[in-house]
C-alpha cells in the first residue's frame, strides 16, 4: 500500500494503539488521516503473535495487561473488546508457605496472619489501599482531560497525607513507616519499578511516578486480562479507524520529518506527503532523529520479558494454595524489599543480578481463548513473566552471554519457589524445542523500536502542569507538547503516557481538535 494522497490533515508516524486511537478521533471529526507503520502489522507492543513452531496459541507478545484504558474510549469509538478480572490480585511464594492476596477478605486476612504472625501487617495494607483507592477515583478521571495544575491536582486528591507520601516523598520512607514485613514490603514495592530501573528512596521520583499510574487505572488500579490477547484491542482499533476513515500504510518507514511550524513533510523511502499536523506515536528520542535535533539521552529499558507455553501448571512448595490460584494473579518471585534493593545494587554495579526479581502470570486461566480448543483440552497454559532490574547497559557488550546468563539466573529463581523445575513443564514446538522466549531491552529495541527497550519511552511524569507552565496552548494543555506548533507527542513518551491506555493518542487528538476548532 501507498497513501492515496499527497497532503493529509494530519500524518500519525507509528501504528501502536496510542496512534489507532487517535486516528480513530480523528478520522471521525471528519480530518483525513494517514497512519504510518514501519512493520508489517500495526499495533506496536499491543499485539499477539504465534510466538512457537506449530503451535496455534497466540500469546500477547509484549503488553500483556489492561488497567488505564479507560472505559470512555472504549465507548466513544465503539470498542467491540473486553477485559477480564483476575480471580487473584497476587501470591508471592514463601518457604514453604506464601502470602495470596485475593477477592476473598478472609482468606486474604488469614494468608497476611499465617506470613506475619499478627493482623498487623493487614491491617495497615487495608488503610493504605484504602486511601490509594480514593485517590485513583478522583485522579483517573483527569487522565483524558486538559492537564490540572499542580495546585488543582493537590485539591482534586484531597488527602494531604497521600499527596505527600506518592508526591513529595521518595515511596520507600512511606512504605518504611506504613509496614514492617519484608515480603509486604516488597509487594508494595513492585508496582514502582515495572519498566523503571529505580530504587526505593530515588530523590528523583521516579519510583513514585512509576507508582502512580500502577495503582490508578480504572479507579480500582485493578490489571485485567484482554479477551483473546492483547492483539483484540489493536484489532478493534484498526476497524474503528478504517471505518471512520483512516488510511493505514504498513511496511512505511518514516525517514524525516520537517516542519515550519505550520505545515509538515513526512518522507519515507518511496516519497513524501504533506501534513498540517503530525502525531508522533514513538519516542522523542526518535522524534529528535526524524526532525535532524540534538538527541536527548537515549532512555534505558530494565525488563526481562519471557513467553512460556506449558503442558501443566507445576507445582507449588506451599500446599494450602492450589497452582490454578497462585499462577492467576500475579505471582511474585524474588521480590521482597530486600531482594529488590540488592538486585538493584548489582545491576548498578553492571552485573545481572545473581537472583533477578520477576513476576509471572497466567493469561490462559482466566482466558483460555487464545489457545486452539485442543491445548486448552490438554491443559496447556500460557505463563508471562516481567523479569526487573535487567538494564539495557547490561546487555551492550556481549548481548548473547548476557541473554544467557539473566536466563538462567531467572529460571533458577523460578525453581526456587516450586516443587519441580519449569522446564518439564514446558510444552516443546513442532521441531522438539521448548516452548520458551525471552526478550532483552536491546531486542525490545530492534524488535518494536523502543529506544533503549524502555517500555515508557522515557521517565513517566505526574499528572500536572508545573505552575510556571501556561496552558493555553492546547498541546501543552493536553501534555503533548514538543516545542513544535504543529507536531504532538501521542505515544508513552506525552505525560500521562505508558501502558495500554489509549489515553495519549486521545489526548494528542484533543489538542488537534482544539486548534482547528481555533480556526
Amino acid at each position: 500500500m501507498v497513501p492515496a494522497r499527497s497532503r493529509y490533515d494530519v500524518v500519525i508516524v507509528g501504528g501502536g494503539h496510542n496512534g489507532l486511537v487517535a486516528a480513530a478521533y480523528l478520522a471521525r471529526a471528519g480530518q483525513s488521516v494517514l497512519v504510518l507503520e514501519r512493520q508489517r502489522q500495526v499495533g506496536g507492543a499491543a499485539v499477539s503473535a504465534r510466538v512457537f513452531a506449530g503451535i496455534d496459541a497466540r500469546l500477547s507478545r509484549y503488553s500483556y495487561l489492561v488497567s488505564l484504558l479507560p472505559q470512555s474510549i472504549m465507548d466513544d469509538l465503539g470498542l467491540r473488546f473486553a477485559t477480564r478480572r483476575r480471580s487473584v490480585s497476587s501470591y508471592t511464594p514463601v518457604g514453604a508457605g506464601g502470602l495470596l492476596i485475593s477477592a476473598e477478605q478472609a482468606r486474604t486476612e488469614a494468608s497476611f496472619a499465617r506470613l506475619t504472625g499478627s493482623d498487623r501487617e493487614f491491617l495497615a495494607w487495608q488503610r493504605f489501599y484504602g486511601a490509594i483507592g480514593d485517590m485513583a477515583r478522583r485522579v483517573f478521571p483527569t487522565l483524558t482531560q486538559p492537564l490540572p495544575s499542580e495546585t488543582e491536582l493537590r485539591g482534586i486528591v484531597a488527602d494531604p497525607m497521600i499527596w505527600e507520601a506518592l508526591f513529595e516523598r521518595p515511596l520507600g520512607e512511606t512504605i518504611e513507616s506504613v509496614f514492617a514485613n519484608d515480603i509486604v514490603r516488597g509487594v508494595v514495592l513492585t508496582d514502582a519499578l515495572i519498566g523503571t530501573f529505580t530504587h526505593a528512596h530515588d530523590p528523583t521520583l521516579r519510583q513514585n511516578r512509576c507508582f502512580l499510574y500502577h495503582v490508578i487505572g480504572g479507579g480500582t488500579g485493578q490489571w485485567d486480562v484482554p479477551i483473546g490477547g492483547m492483539g483484540a484491542l489493536t484489532d478493534a482499533l484498526v476497524t474503528a479507524a478504517r471505518s471512520a476513515g483512516a488510511q493505514i500504510v504498513t511496511e512505511c518507514a518514516v525517514t524525516r520529518i520537517g516542519t515550519d511550524g505550520n505545515t509538515a513533510e513526512v518522507e519515507f523511502p518511496d516519497g513524501k506527503v504533506g501534513a498540517r499536523y503530525v502525531l508522533m506515536n514513538a519516542a522523542p528520542y526518535l522524534l529528535a532523529e526524524l526532525l535532524g535535533e540534538p538527541l536527548p539521552p537515549k532512555p534505558e529499558g530494565a525488563q526481562l520479558k519471557m513467553n512460556m507455553l506449558l503442558r501443566r501448571l507445576p507445582r507449588l512448595r506451599d500446599t494450602e494454595v492450589d497452582s490454578s490460584e497462585a499462577f492467576a494473579g500475579t505471582f511474585h518471585i524474588g521480590e521482597s524489599y530486600g531482594q529488590l534493593n540488592r538486585a538493584y545494587g548489582e545491576a548498578v554495579a553492571g552485573r545481572v543480578p545473581s537472583a533477578p526479581p520477576a513476576e509471572i502470570y497466567c493469561h490462559t486461566l482466566t482466558d483460555p481463548t487464545i489457545l486452539a480448543p485442543d491445548l486448552a483440552a490438554q491443559g496447556t497454559h500460557t505463563l508471562t513473566l516481567f523479569g526487573l532490574h535487567t538494564r539495557a547497559e547490561l546487555f551492550a557488550a556481549d548481548p548473547e552471554r548476557a541473554k544467557a546468563e539473566a536466563v538462567k539466573a531467572t529460571l533458577a529463581q523460578v525453581d526456587s519457589v516450586l516443587a519441580e523445575p519449569i522446564v518439564d513443564c514446558l510444552a516443546t514446538d513442532e521441531h522438539g524445542e521448548p516452548c520458551l522466549e525471552a526478550v532483552t531491552p536491546l531486542e525490545l529495541e530492534h524488535e518494536i523500536g523502543l529506544p533503549g527497550g524502555h517500555i515508557f519511552h522515557r521517565d513517566l511524569a505526574f499528572p500536572y502542569l508545573p505552575e510556571e507552565v501556561d496552558p493555553a496552548d492546547p498541546a501543552v494543555g493536553w501534555g503533548v507538547s514538543t516545542g513544535h506548533r504543529n507536531i504532538f507527542l501521542c505515544g508513552a513518551g506525552a505525560i500521562r503516557g505508558g501502558g495500554v491506555s489509549g489515553i495519549p493518542g486521545h489526548n494528542a487528538a484533543m489538542a488537534v481538535l482544539d486548534l482547528v476548532q481555533e480556526g
